[in-house]
């Protein structure tokens, strides 16, 4: 239950950062706002960690494979393109997309048991479920004429 919650919370604070950088990025720019909104978020991730788990940095350098360790520069490109998306779409579809794309490309990492993850079976039933998501945001963005 605290999982369901915390993705929920997650969620939530996704749409609303994504309308605040958009707006700041009117004012700021794009790749401005990209950066202030990454180095906010580096300050508060030092100060955490300057809190909780300060022995812990060393264990950075036995990750395997390397690669591993661009989360900051997709975190990035994550910034960049949920500012673009929501100036160009509008908050609530570009919410929708951006999940929904993020649930399918999960789903194909899950099966396929890509990056380390472990390999799950293909479920007809949840591919049916991605789909009505899909219809779902074909019928939120329907307009009659």
């Amino acid at each position: 239950m605290i999982g369901f919650l915390i993705a929920m919370f997650s969620g939530a604070l996704m749409s609303v950062q994504g309308v605040f950088n958009t707006q700041v990025s009117k004012a700021a720019g794009t790749w401005t706002t990209n950066a202030f909104v990454q180095f906010t978020a580096f300050l508060v991730c030092l100060a955490a960690w300057g809190i909780t788990e300060r022995g812990s940095f060393g264990a950075l350098l036995k990750v395997e494979p390397k690669y591993m360790l661009l989360g900051g520069v997709l975190g990035a490109l994550i910034t960049l393109t949920v500012i673009k998306s929501m100036a160009a779409l509008g908050p609530a579809f570009a919410a929708m997309l951006i999940v929904t794309t993020q649930v399918a490309v999960a789903y194909l990492i899950e099966v396929f048991g890509l990056f380390g993850m472990e390999k799950a079976e293909f479920e007809l039933r949840k591919l049916l479920g991605l789909l009505v998501v899909i219809a779902g945001m074909i019928l939120f963005e329907w307009k009659s004429k």
